[in-house]
């Protein structure tokens, strides 16, 4: 078996075997370089401890590239291919055997080993690499895994090992002491450019200072660029005499090792940020640093989780050029300014705070399912932001992943085994033949990447129907370059196999099935036409506007699956949608509404029947309400309308003013006709609207007698009898007025003749009141005590009534007027 020589860390291994001994968890801080990735866990295996008793270990890293690189130096160290007692697993391969007692593993498919397997059974300590970087996935991963330590498994060992020295966070979630091993690193001389003016010089700028450093220094060139499309431009412009390799995570492993093998000699390799650490490029001594690195953030546009090009931070660019000095001193090629420098990010802000966390909400609800624990209560570095978290299990029900309690569904379970985004998994579950997963996978590969119609200079005839763009797999568009539709037909073979097809002929694509499956992974962005051409509301809320010229703009349903914020939403990529092609997680979220509504003319009430998806209404109709619902319409109708749609005369008014003297002064019991009472509970003018279907017919109700119809023929008695509803005067009935502030009675003074006082009512609680008239109507005298006014008021009045009035009967005393 053959060693590696003299690595730092190898110092540290002893203390490492002896703190896992006694502690369940273990940090392990070891600089790039230092040889901890290949040779910790050999030697745990080749010390076997009582607690590893025949079991596993599992290496976790956060690239493809790194676990392949990974097992080969380990397996290579034990003279050995991959595969025997070392193998690897990626989501494209399976290097494994019965004999495998290292297994070395991307943090995606740890997770769905868990979610598999949640107890890990077979598996003595699980070695997360690289934890600095934060990624979503391995913070997930991390907390999973201490959830199983904590309920079932005591006995399962967790390493952390990180390559920076903010290791705080992670001696403090795992509860573990912390080794560090001293790196090897010679001096590095940082060199710094002119700042770029956009994004798009920078290949030109790196192909520049490549010439420059390779005939003016020695030593092999680490380039590092945010993507395939920087690399490819940048290449373009190097001498072709120049050995120039790439390295990134879509190449086939063949490839990768190509600019890794280290009898090659010296070479230039550009390179992504796969290269800043989990990786090792021999015989770098100058490393050029583009100063930018794609990750995965939220993309508006579609609301899937995209790479994004961004400035890196200070403590990355600090790693980026310590590639220059692991063999010797070295030189690093910064393509910005001092200035620049100082304005960046002191550290990379992790994963959790920035990415969508749809595929978070959907693996922590599966383990909720599996496990039980709720995912609030994992023990995470940093929990997820709330209103994130809330927006991603949302659409999680939306797609049907989630029932309406937050429970996973078969479909959701069904989703995670697809892998990608919860979005384009909807989608490719929703696939049934080979025919539609062909469909799906290519629309899959389409929406995960950039649109490729969108490096079209003359953008003057393309339309946002992404059938056009479907179109490009099965036929070459001069517009689009070849190596772009060559990469997007490679991730759509990726999901292909995924979805187990094996015949991956992109004619079989079918154009009538696209609306279908799109709007099962986009149900929020189902649109309908609102008045203007081009004008959408979208189901799950917000509008959007689609160029008036583009001829989807004529459609009354869409599927907007891109939206461009600028001054207003403008659909980027969409296709035409039929009600009848909505898939069953959308069928599900239909909702019949019916709402009711007066005809202003007629004042009959109506009923719309709708059908409704979320803020939409795809179907809208008027049919005439039932008798029931037209009750419930009035009587809402009465509470906004009460003194104005009902007859509401004197009479009714003096009942309600009499039965409320009659429970202030002898009958509590009796029941409140207040108009406060009568709103409250409108209930009591059910029965008299039955058969009623316009609002005119409302003036047409007896009031009085309704509100009689609340007394019994004994209560009615009582109430007549103690504050009678009328006063005989002269052989004629007068109505008293409850209403008015003390119970009144108005007439002409001559109906009043005779009387020395007027009665006492309310069981002798209440003293009426006299008001005299004049021959003409008007009020002369008030008083509840006629005795008193015929003797001191009287005479004062008289003189005016006789003055005005002779022809009437003006005697001096009318009390002693006999009736």
């Amino acid at each position: 078996m053959l060693t590696e020589s003299s690595l730092p860390v190898e110092e540290t291994l002893p203390a490492l075997l002896k703190s896992l001994q006694t502690n369940p968890n273990l940090v392990l801080m070891a600089p790039p370089g230092a040889g901890k990735t290949t040779l910790v866990p050999p030697y745990l295996l080749a010390h076997e401890p009582n607690w590893l008793a025949g079991k596993k270990i599992i290496l976790v890293e956060p690239r493809r590239v790194a676990v392949r690189g990974a097992a080969a130096r380990m397996a290579f160290l034990r003279g050995e291919d991959p595969g025997e007692f070392i193998g690897y697993c990626t989501r494209l391969e399976q290097v494994v055997s019965a004999k495998t007692r290292i297994e070395v593993m991307t943090e995606g498919l740890l997770l769905r080993r868990l979610l598999s397997n949640p107890l890990l059974e077979d598996v003595g300590v699980v070695i997360f690499d690289e934890v600095h970087e934060r990624s979503l996935n391995s913070d997930i991963a991390i907390a999973l895994c201490l959830d199983i330590q904590k309920n079932f498994r005591p006995d399962l060992r967790i390493v952390a090992m990180s390559a920076t020295l903010e290791t705080d966070v992670f001696t403090e979630l795992l509860k573990a002491p912390l080794l560090q091993s001293q790196g090897r690193q010679y001096p590095v001389t940082v060199r710094f450019e002119r700042d770029i003016a956009h994004l798009k010089d920078l290949p030109a700028l790196c192909a520049r200072v490549i010439h420059r450093m390779w005939n003016d220094e020695a030593g092999s060139i680490l380039v590092f660029l945010p993507g395939i499309g920087e690399i490819r431009r940048c290449a373009a412009l190097l001498d072709s005499k120049l050995p120039v390799y790439f390295l990134y995570g879509e190449q086939s492993p063949q490839e990768q090792q190509k600019a890794l093998d280290p009898e090659k000699g010296r070479r230039i390799v550009l390179a992504t940020s796969i290269a800043e650490t989990s990786v090792t490029v021999p015989g770098v001594h100058i490393v050029i640093d583009g100063g930018w690195r794609r990750s995965p953030r939220r993309d508006p546009n579609t609301g899937l989780s995209r790479l994004i090009t961004h400035r890196i931070s200070r403590a990355t660019a600090e790693q980026r050029a310590g590639r220059a000095g692991r063999q010797g001193p070295g030189i690093a090629v910064r393509l910005w300014s001092e200035m620049t420098q100082r304005r960046l990010l002191l550290q990379d802000s992790p994963e959790i705070k920035d990415a969508d966390l749809s595929d978070f909400a959907l693996i922590t609800s599966s383990w909720r399912h599996v496990m039980g624990t709720d995912p609030l209560t994992l023990p995470l570095i940093e929990m997820p932001p709330s209103g994130a978290l809330e927006a991603a299990q949302h659409l999680l029900k939306l797609l049907g992943a989630l029932d309406k309690n937050g429970s996973l569904t078969p479909l959701g379970h069904k989703m995670i085994g697809v892998g990608t985004h919860p979005r384009l998994a909807a989608m490719l579950c929703s696939a049934e033949t080979d025919s539609e997963k062909i469909t799906a996978s290519c629309l899959a590969a389409l929406l995960e990447e950039r649109d490729p119609l969108g490096r079209v200079d003359d953008k003057t005839n393309i339309t946002t129907d992404i059938r056009f763009r479907l179109a490009l797999f099965a036929q070459n568009d001069r517009r689009v370059p070849g190596y772009v539709m060559q990469h997007l037909r490679h991730i759509a073979k990726r999901y292909m196999r995924r979805l187990k097809v094996k015949d991956t002929d992109f004619s079989l694509i079918e154009d009538e099935k696209i609306p279908f499956l799109v709007a099962a992974g986009f149900p929020d962005r189902v649109a309908q036409q609102a008045g203007d051409i081009g004008r959408y509301r979208l189901a799950g809320g917000g509008s959007a506007r689609l160029s008036v010229t583009d001829p989807l703009s004529r459609e009354s349903l869409l599927v907007a699956i891109g939206i461009h914020a600028k001054r207003s939403h403008e659909i980027t990529m969409a296709t035409a949608l039929k009600r009848d092609d909505l898939p069953s997680c959308l069928q599900q979220q239909l909702i019949e509404k019916r709402d009711l509504a007066f005809d202003t003319n007629s004042g009959r009430v109506w009923a719309r029947q709708k059908l409704c998806l979320g803020s939409l209404v795809l179907k809208d109709k008027n049919i005439p309400a039932s008798e029931e619902e037209a009750l419930e319409l009035f009587l809402e109708r009465l509470k906004s309308d009460f003194k104005k749609l009902l007859t509401w005369d004197d009479k009714v008014c003096q009942l309600q003013a009499r039965i409320h003297l009659a429970r202030l002064y002898f009958a509590p019991d009796l029941p409140d006709l207040s108009d406060e009472a009568l709103l409250q509970d409108s209930e009591w003018l059910k029965p008299w609207l039955i058969g009623f279907c316009k609002l005119s017919q409302f003036k047409e109700l007896d009031l009085t007698h309704i509100l009689q119809s609340f007394l019994s023929y004994e209560e009615r008695q009582i109430l007549d009898k103690h504050l009678p509803p009328f006063l005989t005067l002269k052989g004629r009935q007068h109505t008293i007025d409850y209403t008015a502030p003390v119970p009144s009675v108005s007439a002409r003074a001559q109906s009043f003749y005779g009387l020395k006082s007027l009665p006492i009512i309310a069981r002798g609680k209440v003293s009426l009141q006299a008001i005299l008239l004049s021959p003409a109507g008007r009020p002369q005298a008030i008083t509840t005590d006629l005795e008193a006014f015929w003797k001191n008021g009287w005479l004062d009045l008289l003189k005016e009534m006789r003055g005005r009035y002779p022809k009437h009967n003006w005697p001096e005393d009318p009390s002693s007027i006999i009736s």
